[in-house]
């Protein structure tokens, strides 16, 4: 990628102005000030505007005590009826991860998919897929990108459990059924900050970051935060090249009754040749994994997105005890794609694909308004929150697909001259129309009633959810199908806690998505229905837990059923041809249970069951790509006597899946060691430098890390092979 295609002069432009301005807000004092009679702001920078700032970190500081549960605002972890996760930037640096997906890895009850056909990076909590496009930046939706979410950009990664349409609204995308993601952004903390960091991995990959704060004015009330990031050359694959340049741009300011914040980011991502997904043979065994560091793809294939998003939150207290909020983003991004997916045809791992071009682009605008009130009656205390949201994502796209005749080999690949993409085409590639536009729009209130000195929480509410869907004809943009429909999802959740370390919870939540949008090709084969869309669905909730604050160690554990229609594809044609029930247990660990050593981690048990499945010829068996354990456990130990000093190691287990609805297609479980280790010393002059390594999959197993991910299907992806990441940082 050459620097022609990474347009800095807007967004150094929009810089250089900022600085600017907040340098003549700094240095041009009011009124009050000149008086000398402006009272001290305490500043708590925050990156949702809120009065009370993040959660504060948990013991051991990798999580927090809590986070954004949607239009509830920051909840502490014991006072909310649901379960939350909230990673912090510690963590992220700490185990270097590079994507959200590889903060993800933490989480027993989230494993890392693909959405089909391309690299996208999808989510599944619970059983249930989270697709990017859902992932929520500062509580919005459809703000980030949607192949690849480079993690320099966050504070924290918070991951919400369970139907969530009632706290967050319905995902544009059509997913988070299982749960939600939001990523909140980096702001200027108290001290000034300079860092400056490098690194180097397997297959040569090198990377460059720059992070630079301040605040500005006698009270330190504005802040300014300004991050990039640079990474180009090899993967731990063979012949994979990764390309990402990333800039971001965050502002806040405060006084005491209004707060204020903004983000503008940029991210240019490119993936050369890689490894593609595998669909294997409906009569033949799982094919064996190539080694670990093994590519199949063609040398042609590449995958290219670039995203432009910004996004600004205000808060007002509008007397003592009622605060309003408003907030409003934008995306403009384009994808190019020249994909070849290979589906197995031999015990040999003989395969045939297909060519698969692609261009979209996506315009979204988002917007969201709400107050909170809080008061007294008699003996119970309210929290009343009311908000209205809104969301709009026209989608550009055209494609074109060859024969199959990309003919290769899973352990012997051949590259070939790439085909010509034009046997099966829709619009034209130079030239996308609009094919699909999401509108959703929704009101929602909430009561939070307290009895008891609090030791009891009671939670009520409904959202009014309304979901537009129009479709259009690749070739000429005329409309072919759509639906505007809406539905009122409720919620009702409480908490008895029976001691300071101890809450006990229960929640009803529904889980509101947009129905799915029938696939053009599967398996290289078209779709009858291909375009399609269908109308929304509801998911039904039911969840009890516990939770245990021991002050250095914490633990949560819950119990959930969840249940939603099914689509996959029948005789060529897609549609909603079965139901699932999702049941499982969750069990987390996370905290400093000793001084030095910190422990995050947990257990997850799933039964994802098939019903009503045509002619019920599959009820009762298991849900392809959902497997029925996963475990993680990772720690991080200070060694005694050398300062400065800390090793840390984790294990990440999943069991076997299925990768058919008859459950005759077994994909072997995986278990993958991580271990790492990381310096931190003071170079003189005030420079702290921190080194880090770490090795992830340690033995280099070769597996397949994932089955499906979009609706219906049994892609494999394989686990990434041994690789090697050494970074350091300087602050100075």
């Amino acid at each position: 990628m050459s620097s022609a295609r990474f347009p800095l002069r807007p967004i150094v432009l929009a810089t250089t102005l900022a600085l600017q301005a907040l340098g003549a807000a700094a240095q041009t004092p009011s009124p009050t000030e000149a008086a000398g009679t402006l009272p001290a702001v305490k500043v708590e920078a925050s990156a949702d505007a809120s009065a009370e700032g993040l959660t504060k970190p948990y013991a051991g500081g990798q999580v927090a005590r809590g986070g954004r549960v949607g239009i509830l605002g920051n909840q502490d972890i014991m006072n909310t009826p649901f379960l939350t996760n909230s990673y912090t930037t510690e963590l992220i640096q700490d185990q270097q991860a590079q994507s959200v997906a590889d903060v993800l890895l933490n989480n027993p009850s989230v494993r890392t998919a693909r959405s089909f056909g391309n690299f996208q990076e999808l989510y599944v909590i619970r059983g249930f897929p989270v697709y990017s496009d859902d992932v929520g930046y500062n509580g919005l939706y459809g703000m980030l990108p949607r192949q690849y979410i480079a993690s320099e950009f966050f504070e924290r990664v918070e991951v919400f459990h369970g139907a969530n349409t009632f706290v967050n609204g319905a995902g544009p995308a059509g997913s988070n059924l299982g749960g939600a993601i939001n990523l909140l952004p980096k702001r200027a903390p108290n001290e000034p900050l300079n860092r400056v960091g490098f690194g180097v991995q397997t297959g040569g990959q090198a990377s460059l970051t720059a992070d630079f704060a301040r605040r500005f004015g006698p009270d330190q009330s504005t802040g300014i935060r300004v991050i990039a990031a640079r990474r180009d050359g090899g993967t731990g694959v063979d012949n994979e090249k990764r390309e990402l340049s990333a800039l971001g741009v965050g502002l806040d300011w405060r006084s005491r009754s209004v707060r204020f914040s903004a983000d503008v980011g940029y991210q240019d991502h490119e993936l050369r040749e890689g490894r593609p997904s595998v669909t294997p043979a409906a009569n033949l065994p799982i094919p064996r994994p190539p080694s670990a560091d093994a590519n199949f793809a063609q040398s042609w294939t590449y995958s290219r997105e670039r995203d432009t998003f910004g996004t600004v939150r205000s808060e007002f207290d509008l007397s003592d005890n009622v605060t309003a909020w408003a907030a409003a983003g934008v995306r403009r991004s384009t994808e190019s794609n020249s994909l070849s997916n290979p589906a197995v045809t031999s015990i040999f791992g003989d395969t045939q694909a297909s060519r698969f071009d692609n261009e979209r682009k996506d315009r979204v605008t988002t917007g969201e308004v709400g107050v909170r009130a809080r008061f007294n009656t008699g003996s119970v205390g309210h929290t009343v929150s009311a908000s209205a949201a809104t969301l709009d994502n026209a989608r550009r796209n055209a494609y074109g697909v060859s024969g199959t005749t990309v003919l290769s080999n899973l352990y012997f690949p051949i590259d070939r001259v790439p085909p010509l993409a034009t046997v099966f085409t829709g619009g034209a590639l130079r030239n996308p129309l609009v094919t699909d536009e999401v509108k959703t729009k929704s009101i929602a209130v909430a009561d939070t009633m307290s009895f008891a000195d609090d030791r009891v929480l009671l939670t009520v509410g409904a959202r009014r959810q309304s979901i537009e869907q129009n479709s259009f004809d690749y070739d000429t943009g005329a409309f072919t199908s759509g639906y505007d429909q809406a539905k009122t999802t409720p919620v009702a959740g409480i908490v008895f806690k029976p001691s300071a370390q101890i809450s006990l919870y229960a929640n009803y939540i529904e889980g509101l998505i947009k129905g799915d949008t029938a696939p053009i090709v599967v398996s290289g084969r078209p779709v009858t229905n291909g375009g399609q869309t269908f109308p929304p669905f509801a998911a039904k909730q039911k969840e009890i837990g516990a939770k245990y604050d021991g002050g250095n160690f914490g633990a949560n554990l819950a119990f959930f059923t969840t249940d939603q229609p099914s689509y996959f594809v029948q005789n060529d044609t897609f549609g909603p041809y079965g139901k699932q029930r999702n049941r499982g247990i969750e069990l987390s660990l996370f905290g400093e249970p000793a001084k030095g050593l910190r422990v995050l981690g947990g257990l997850t048990l799933l039964d994802a069951t098939q019903r009503r499945t045509p002619g019920g010829v599959t009820d009762g068996n298991d849900a392809i790509g959902v497997p029925k354990q996963q475990f993680n456990l990772g720690m991080d130990w200070d060694v005694p006597g050398v300062r400065g000093l800390a090793l840390n190691a984790r294990v990440v287990h999943t069991s076997k899946q299925y990768a058919d609805a008859a459950n005759t297609l077994e994909v072997p479980g995986w278990t993958r060691f991580d271990a790492g280790a990381r310096y931190l010393m003071d170079i003189g002059s005030g420079r702290m430098l921190t080194l880090r390594a770490r090795i992830d999959n340690l033995f280099n197993k070769s597996y397949w890390a994932s089955v499906g991910g979009y609706p219906g299907t049994n892609y494999l992806v394989q686990g990434a092979p041994r690789t090697l990441v050494v970074s350091g940082t300087i602050d100075f």
